[in-house]
């Protein structure tokens, strides 16, 4: 009996019990709790199937939808210092740096391309909520800078998606420093006479919304995305006082007067043909390609 119980057993329930599933096929969305396929999810870039609340999407999955045919070329951007000034809180800096690296397989929390969408030259830059929070810190300051540079070097229009939980503490006052030099690059941008378009992703909040996130020709963002300074419960806590119900939701700051347009994630796109179209002063959109006409030597043959 022992043979049959700790063997033969064992190997017969092997063969016929169910294999495990992978942790990362299915997501559970934050909103409403509906347990999402992995490649549904994706397919429908990162908004839920059922409630429709706009999840985070990384950059380049972003790009991937946003360039036309996901094509694009990647904008290098110059490294800063790397530990500038040794912070350590629970972890060294270096750590959670090397951490974040991994586990996103990027070098900081923004990306930087140069691509077409619907045949318009662009550069695009996008902030990485899954990396450190998005935060600010020096090599997003030179992302947006480079971003700048390489738009007015080719005159080209620039569009920015922030995503960011506001500056990089461990990088302290050096990472506040971004905020004017990001300034002084969407700056560049406005004396060269080249469009600059911001879509406000949630969260947007911290100094990333009292600099670059706030300067934009054009101000679009993400239904129900945050926006602001200060969150909710710190103003709460503050004036002592319950807020009014969505605020400092986009549709709250679209209703006052703070954003041109509250868009969804998957007509954002098209949107934003029209408006660079607008802005360059180009015909309208076509949705697609006609047939070369036929001339009427051809026909006759």
């Amino acid at each position: 009996m022992n043979w049959i119980t700790n063997y033969v057993r064992p190997k017969i329930n092997s063969l016929f019990s169910r294999r495990e599933v992978p942790d990362n096929l299915w997501t559970k969305c934050s909103e409403c709790g509906t347990m999402l396929f992995h490649r549904e999810l994706a397919d429908n870039q990162n908004v839920c199937t059922n409630c429709d609340h706009h999840m985070a999407i990384t950059p380049r999955e972003r790009f991937a939808a946003f360039f036309d045919g996901g094509i694009f070329t990647e904008i290098k951007v110059p490294e800063p210092i790397a530990d500038p000034l040794h912070f350590r809180d629970q972890k060294k800096y270096p750590d959670r740096m090397k951490a974040a690296q991994k586990s996103t397989g990027e070098k900081d929390a923004m990306l930087v391309a140069e691509g077409e969408i619907g045949r318009t030259r662009i550069v695009a830059a996008a902030q990485d909520f899954t990396f450190m929070g998005g935060s600010m810190g020096m090599y997003v300051g030179n992302a947006i800078i480079a971003a700048a540079e390489q738009a007015v070097k080719k005159k080209l229009p620039l569009i920015l998606f922030s995503a960011a939980g506001g500056a990089r503490m461990q990088e302290g006052i050096l990472s506040l420093m971004q905020m004017p030099r990001t300034t002084v690059a969407v700056e560049m941008l406005k004396e060269a006479g080249l469009p600059y378009i911001v879509v406000l992703t949630h969260p947007t909040t911290g100094g990333v919304t009292a600099s670059y996130a706030m300067l934009g020709d054009v101000q679009l963002a993400e239904p129900n995305a945050l926006i602001c300074f200060a969150g909710p419960r710190v103003i709460e806590q503050t004036i002592r006082e319950k807020l009014p119900e969505g605020f400092q939701r986009a549709e709250y700051l679209l209703d006052h007067g703070m954003l041109d347009r509250v868009t969804h994630r998957k007509k954002l796109r098209e949107e934003l043909i029209s408006i660079l179209r607008m802005l360059t002063r180009q015909s309208p959109p076509v949705k697609g390609d006609l047939p070369a006409p036929v001339s009427k030597a051809s026909e006759t043959a």
